[in-house]
């Protein structure tokens, strides 16, 4: 007895009998068609209806003596004509089955549908915006970026989704898989509140800054020249210190910036976020500079900010500043030495200024922001020497003072506020950022982090804050180019297995038998994952079974013709800033 599996070879004598079948069918339906199609043709012709016999006869004497055979006087244009409509008729229907069941089913099996992912498609996540905003009750037609954040169309066929203003967002894509073409430039595109960016490049700022300025007021916060915009603002760094809670925060951000896993802190960095905090709340009761306090850092003798915290009423923290300042000089300098090292940015004459007060600049206060329809640009490099404290500073400070708004306007930001953490690794390390996230959604502050690996984020969070961090996250995008074998085979997993028929052939003296087997396989295996093609994602919501998207680039979207011929304008500044600032530093080192 032999067994044939799928894929094996099949004998041809197994097939003869269907190959016999399929081939009179095909005949049946070819001569039909071309029968009936003649006849109807020379009848509209006028020749009248009079169609020959249905035998394979007539089909021989059609080819070899031509139309006229079957149909006399009746021109062989209006016989191939009726031919071809006859045709077109029997294959439209066809055609139009197989494209409706094809639209709805996956395209792969054990993956969500269009039934499954009711929620986020148009109607049902319009009625989810009315229920979340009071402003669009009673509003008949809703325009669709009213209603939610665009994440795609489902794959292959639609419709589009899109998720909800309470939904926090986790999008991890390799490199040039589609991170800024095809989620941050799009949200910031179509966002209806607030918008606060975080970037290492000036690709988003620069496609979506003229865009921007047509709904509000575009603040730019570029200390490092990514965007080479010249300065137009400054920020009160001081502001949110007046509590021991907003100077810790702030300390935070400059530590984790040179810490990469916050859950490895040793004995220095702890005590130098402990010393920052003093000093950092010293300086903003005492209405001190940030000057002031590079300089109180300088000098771990000057008593300034221990008096200062002791009028403001700070014993404690005035006295454990003092333990500090009064300890073993190796402990005092390697705190003190330590806790520089973590504002080394601001010695930096160029950072530095953007939050140093002035006159002639306008000043940014987040508590405006987030009511307003303005756009926040915070770009800063990667790496030694970056900007990142203080950008994470900012943008925590934005998120903030919107989870205020909120609870005065009775618990969510109407419309809401758009916050896209793109390199969020390495530009807006906001180290407690896995425990808010969940509490952005609720307060209507659409958080969208993006980063190039589940890797990348633990060595900022820690493993357990990066679970808890994708845990909090009620949708997840990963895109293409996921190269972390235990990560991919872990989402393998998660997206589930799904039984696979196997037939079995069995030939025996009694003749031949059939038999059908099942098996669990994985849905999506590890290798297919990582295989994604560019532009596609796998879609994890909240409550719904896994499925496939294609991301929809702002270059492809309707207008795009308007944006790309800015983009192009303020490229172009961009570079002519860039050669500007230059050419007047090589005069400079000339000089």
């Amino acid at each position: 007895m032999s067994t044939a599996r799928p894929g094996s070879r099949i004998s041809g004598s197994d097939l003869a009998p269907w190959a016999i079948v399929a081939v009179a069918a095909a005949a049946l339906v070819v001569f039909g068609v071309v029968w009936l199609g003649g006849t109807v043709g020379a009848a509209v012709s006028g020749a009248g209806f009079d169609p020959p016999p249905f035998a394979l006869s007539s089909f021989a004497g059609l080819v070899s003596h031509g139309p006229g055979h079957l149909w006399p006087g009746a021109p062989a244009v209006a016989v191939f004509g009726g031919i071809a409509a006859v045709l077109a008729l029997v294959t439209l229907p066809v055609v139009l089955v197989l494209n409706a069941v094809r639209r709805r089913r996956p395209k792969t099996k054990g993956l969500a549908g269009v039934r499954e992912l009711a929620a986020l498609a148009p109607e049902g996540i319009a009625q989810r915006a009315r229920d979340l905003r009071p402003t669009l009750k009673g509003v008949k037609d809703l325009d669709p970026d009213e209603t939610g954040n665009l994440l795609g169309d489902l794959d292959p066929h639609g419709p589009e989704l899109r998720s909800s203003f309470e939904d926090v967002e986790l999008d991890l894509m390799a490199p040039r898989a589609g991170k800024s073409t095809g989620i941050a430039i799009p949200r910031v595109l179509r966002a209806r509140g607030a918008v606060l960016l975080t970037s290492n490049k000036s690709d988003v700022y620069a496609v979506t800054r003229a865009e921007r300025e047509k709904v509000g007021h575009v603040w730019t916060f570029d200390p490092q020249g990514i965007a080479h915009a010249p300065r137009e603002m400054w920020w009160d760094m001081l502001a949110d210190c007046v509590t021991i809670e907003g100077a810790r925060r702030l300390a935070g951000h400059f530590v984790a910036s040179v810490n990469d896993d916050a859950s490895k802190k040793d004995f220095w960095i702890s005590a130098a976020q402990n010393t920052l905090t003093a000093l950092f709340l010293a300086a903003a009761g005492g209405r001190a500079s940030v000057t002031d306090l590079l300089a109180w850092l300088a000098d771990p003798a000057d008593r300034t900010p221990i008096d200062l915290l002791r009028d403001m009423g700070m014993s404690a923290l005035a006295e454990q500043l003092q333990g500090t300042v009064r300890g073993a000089v190796e402990t005092r300098d390697g705190i003190y030495e330590t806790a520089r090292q973590c504002v080394a940015c601001l010695l930096d004459p160029e950072i530095l200024a953007w939050v140093t007060p002035d006159p002639y600049r306008a000043e940014f206060r987040p508590h405006e922001h987030v009511l307003s329809r303005d756009t926040l640009y915070l770009l800063s490099k990667d790496g030694g020497g970056s900007a990142a404290g203080v950008i994470a500073g900012l943008a925590d400070a934005t998120m903030r003072a919107g989870v205020v708004a909120a609870e005065r306007m009775g618990g969510r930001l109407d419309p809401p506020m758009t916050a896209v953490l793109d390199e969020a690794a390495n530009v807006c390390r906001i180290s407690d950022l896995p425990d808010l996230y969940s509490h952005f959604g609720s307060r209507g502050i659409n958080v969208v982090t993006l980063l190039q690996s589940y890797r990348q984020g633990s060595r900022v969070w820690g493993e357990a804050g990066m679970d808890a961090l994708w845990s909090a996250a009620t949708i997840k995008l990963l895109g293409a180019g996921l190269d972390d074998a235990d990560f991919v085979d872990k989402i393998s997993k998660l997206v589930g297995q799904h039984d696979v028929s196997t037939v079995s052939l069995s030939k025996s003296r009694d003749g031949t038998s059939r038999s059908v087997s099942y098996r669990l396989d994985p849905i999506l295996p590890p290798d297919r994952i990582r295989a994604l093609p560019k532009g596609t994602a796998l879609l994890l919501a909240t409550g719904v079974k896994p499925a496939l998207i294609r991301l929809r680039p702002w270059y492809k979207e309707p207008g795009a013709a308007a944006i790309s011929a800015a983009a192009k304008k303020e490229t172009e500044a961009i570079t002519q800033r860039a050669a500007q600032k230059w050419s007047a530093h090589a005069a400079d080192q000339r000089i």
